[in-house]
């Protein structure tokens, strides 16, 4: 029955493309996630559609994934779950929790630790294309402005437990410390890439460091003085 109406939409881009957008990340790194999102979502029993850059339409971010929702609303379902690609912690238990909860919530929000966020449960009734369009989409106020938007319509949100999207090199770092579980493929690509960081920034600290030495001393002027 529920299962019947919902359906979830995997918004992610090949591995290739997004590794070209976030650049410190690798595709075999985004090739892991996108598997390992597609594996809990078909874990989770409810009807999916994958929407990646082959067929998303419209020029900007926001535009693009509003039209994807709209397209899951036109092949007939009332509610969708909305999830991308870079967050490791996803498990299907927060998509089975999703499904339930929009039994009794207009909205259920994963926020992320950004301040957007990695899922978004919402039914046909409650979607408002041009609200959807103004929202400002890939920033820290994505989420507080969502949250506004449902207080003045007096719509309840059921919010997920926070996790970190993979957004830049620190996001790393927190991923790779944080306790929760994480699959050991995903993990140990992961721990290659930050160690492959460490490495890299290690050698340009000494290149900076030599550098400035050499400046210091074409300049006469000692780095420790001794009087």
């Amino acid at each position: 029955m529920l299962k019947k109406k919902t359906a979830i939409l995997i918004f992610a881009n090949s591995a290739e493309k997004e590794a070209e957008r976030k650049s410190f990340l690798s595709a075999d790194i985004f090739s892991a996630l996108n598997n390992q999102t597609l594996k809990k979502v078909k874990k989770s029993g409810i009807d999916y559609f994958l929407i990646s850059e082959k067929q998303q339409v419209g020029n900007t971010f926001g535009e693009r994934f509003s039209n994807a929702i709209e397209s899951v609303f036109n092949n007939g379902f009332e509610n969708v779950i909305t999830v991308g690609n870079d967050t490791p912690h996803l498990k299907t238990r927060h998509l089975v929790h999703t499904l339930h909860q929009l039994e009794k919530n207009d909205f259920v929000l994963g926020p992320s630790i950004d301040g957007g966020f990695y899922l978004m449960g919402l039914k046909k009734k409650h979607f408002q294309k041009e609200t959807f369009l103004k929202l400002p989409w890939q920033t820290n106020r994505l989420q507080k402005c969502i949250s506004s938007i449902a207080d003045k319509n007096h719509l309840e949100i059921n919010f997920l437990e926070p996790l970190n999207d993979l957004d830049t090199k620190e996001d790393l770092k927190t991923i790779l410390n944080s306790f929760k579980k994480i699959s050991f493929s995903i993990l140990r690509l992961l721990q290659e890439l930050f160690f492959r960081t460490k490495d890299t920034f290690l050698e340009e600290f000494i290149f900076f460091s030599e550098t400035s030495y050499t400046q210091n001393l074409n300049k006469g002027s000692p780095i420790i003085s001794c009087t």
